[in-house]
């Protein structure tokens, strides 16, 4: 009996204040040098091995808008981004990285599978790297929060622009910020 592929699946943006949450699945077609944790790698080695991933395997991205953590809170939206992604990426086996599979069942999970099985590693640096396009492109809608430097999270920077200006569209309003009402 032959194994079945594996499909790697990895999230983004799970604690920001501001942006979506992305998730992504990667079935590998051909091997793929260099893949490692997205946050172990610079910003321009992310960007060339995205290229090589959408060319040499087959992928399925997933987002959920600020407004939709907010509405669902960020365990459903793992929860239905793993059940699109089941739908859409199809006879495989399921890794997720970390250790819960948030209800959705036929998904194994591995705690750092990102650092070590190749495909979750792939899904990784596509839902890094998609978040991150989306805070620069959104750094230039709101050009007072500085989403480009600090893609959502909360720095010390952000932090300052929340006080100074509160939060705009894609602040994730459900999330407390201390000294912010």
């Amino acid at each position: 009996m032959n194994k079945l592929p594996l499909c790697g699946i990895d999230e983004a943006g799970r604690g920001p204040l501001a942006g979506s949450l992305v998730m992504a699945g990667v079935v590998l077609m051909q091997p793929i040098d260099g893949l490692m944790d997205s946050k172990k790698l610079t910003a321009k080695k992310r960007e060339e091995l995205y290229g090589l991933i959408i060319q040499r395997a087959k992928c399925h991205i997933v987002s959920f808008s600020a407004l939709k953590v907010d509405e669902w809170g960020i365990s459903k939206c793992l929860q239905n981004g793993l059940q699109e992604i089941k739908q859409t990426l199809q006879e495989v086996e399921y890794l997720f990285d970390g250790n819960c599979t948030f209800g959705v069942e036929g998904i194994r999970t591995m705690v750092k599978a990102d650092e070590t099985v190749a495909a979750v590693s792939a899904a990784s640096i596509l839902a890094k790297v998609t978040r991150d396009r989306e805070m620069v492109a959104l750094g230039k809608e709101f050009p007072k929060y500085g989403f480009e430097k600090h893609k959502g999270y909360g720095t010390k920077a952000h932090l300052e622009a929340l006080l100074k200006y509160g939060r705009c569209a894609i602040h994730r309003q459900t999330f407390r910020v201390k000294g912010l009402a």
